[in-house]
């Protein structure tokens, strides 16, 4: 059982027979009442989000979730393919399943997927992943690497602000929670 006191973000509940993943919560202590929580919650079935508040202390089931490490073979359509690691199976995921995540995925690339009663729910991606460059604006003498920011599209569609020195063809380390620049690759 996971009281609401043990929730932290990322945290894994079921809820009205769902599973569900805290997004935020705020503790809310109020004078002469019963404390509460107040949060947002994510369905990993849908990718709904959900603001509810819970009694302080109030209970949920945690989540029957299987997490089996994946690779990412291609797109095809609205489908994207992974493989099973262990037994080569391939199953396709939906755009909606993907969620985010669809960003920062190349070919070959390993994730963790997450089954609720057998059923793969979504797609977990590493903290932090290396992508090209493929297209930015060219810099100019005078730009410097603290001076503001740009747009880049890297190579697996998604756009994120860098640097005025990152040029196309670099290789970027992105945080995937926050979609941001960490650094450029030597």
């Amino acid at each position: 059982m996971i009281a609401t006191g043990d929730f932290r973000r990322g945290k894994k509940i079921e809820y009205k027979g769902e599973p569900y993943e805290v997004i935020e919560f705020q503790h809310v202590k109020m004078q002469q009442r019963a404390p509460i929580v107040r949060t947002k919650i994510k369905s990993l079935k849908t990718g709904r989000v959900l603001e509810e508040t819970f009694s302080a202390g109030e209970k949920f089931e945690e989540p029957n979730l299987e997490e089996k490490e994946m690779q990412y073979l291609y797109a095809q359509e609205d489908f994207y393919y992974f493989m099973d690691m262990e037994t080569y199976e391939q199953v396709p995921l939906t755009r909606t399943q993907l969620g985010d995540a669809k960003k920062f995925i190349k070919e070959n690339m390993t994730v963790q997927i997450l089954y609720y009663k057998g059923e793969p729910m979504t797609v977990e991606t590493p903290m932090f992943v290396e992508l090209a460059v493929t297209d930015t604006e060219p810099a100019f003498k005078g730009d410097t690497a603290s001076g503001g920011s740009k747009p880049a599209a890297l190579e697996t569609g998604a756009t994120v602000k860098v640097p005025f020195h990152i040029q196309a063809g670099d290789v970027l380390k992105i945080d995937t929670r926050t979609g941001e620049y960490i650094e450029k690759v030597k």
